[in-house]
């Protein structure tokens, strides 16, 4: 085996014991993965009963519950985001992450480690809020192919997201600022096709949605869950899974490195 070789199986047997002692957390903590878990559910509840008659009016076409289940899964990705700041800021806030840096691992172990645990959080979410749909309405009628590729694209989404989330929280390093950033995240997610079309938004804001990577994904499990159909619009609407898939492996490309870098240095 070179040298190289046996980095790169040490990076990830460093970042497997990274996810095992953050899962170990979680059973020792059950309450934070029902409340992981309760957020989800939560949404799918509210978005299919308490605001579903007006949404009724808004996705005008097939049942508004199964083009809101396929946003809300999206939306979900979205708050992981949140959650992994979150995380990434409350360890370097309190010397956990300066503790890892002291120990003989490889560089890339820890944010892995990190990315991989809010990647089954993230699994997980998503496979709670499928069934809770499946109970208020929602299924997928496009095969189990494409359901498949739906849960693949969204889970890549998410992932790449994870990975924006790792970097700002290390970047932040304080876990109350990331809180007060949420909301202002979520704005951003917010501002999609989730509720309402494009088309109904004021010119700029509606141009912005529709080059938003938000809508294109809603777009895409829309489209492969066969929720509603591909409308026709601009590229990135029209082409919803190339672009997610773009999109996702641009913030990889991008984050990844960042977050890797950002951990490494010592403010």
């Amino acid at each position: 085996m070179s040298t190289q070789q046996a980095e790169r199986r040490n990076a990830l047997v460093d970042g497997t014991n990274v996810l095992y002692r953050n899962l170990l957390a979680l059973k020792r903590n059950p309450a934070l993965l029902a409340a992981n878990l309760a957020g989800p559910i939560g949404l799918v509840l509210v978005f299919g009963y308490v605001f579903g008659g007006s949404l009724r009016d808004a996705l005008p076409g097939s049942s508004y519950r199964e083009q809101i289940i396929p946003a809300a899964f999206v939306l979900v990705a979205g708050t992981g985001m949140v959650v992994a700041a979150g995380a990434a800021a409350h360890d370097a806030r309190n010397g956990v992450t300066e503790r890892f840096r002291a120990m003989p691992m490889a560089r890339f172990a820890v944010p892995f480690g990190a990315s991989l645990s809010q990647l089954l959080l993230s699994v997980m979410s998503i496979a709670v809020m499928a069934v809770v749909g499946l109970l208020v309405g929602w299924q997928a009628h496009d095969g189990i192919a494409r359901t498949l590729a739906g849960f693949a694209v969204l889970t890549l989404f998410g992932y790449a997201l994870t990975w924006v989330g790792i970097f700002l929280g290390l970047a932040i390093g304080d876990e109350e600022v990331v809180q007060q950033m949420a909301p202002v995240i979520l704005a951003f997610v917010m501002v999609s096709n989730a509720f309402v079309p494009t088309s109904s938004m004021p010119a700029w804001l509606g141009t912005f949605a529709e080059w938003s990577p938000f809508s294109a994904a809603i777009t895409a499990v829309r489209d492969l869950f066969g929720n509603a159909a591909v409308p026709t619009g601009p590229w990135p609407l029209a082409h919803p899974v190339i672009t997610t898939v773009a999109w996702s492996i641009g913030l990889l490309a991008v984050f990844a490195p960042l977050g890797v870098r950002r951990y490494t240095r010592k403010d």
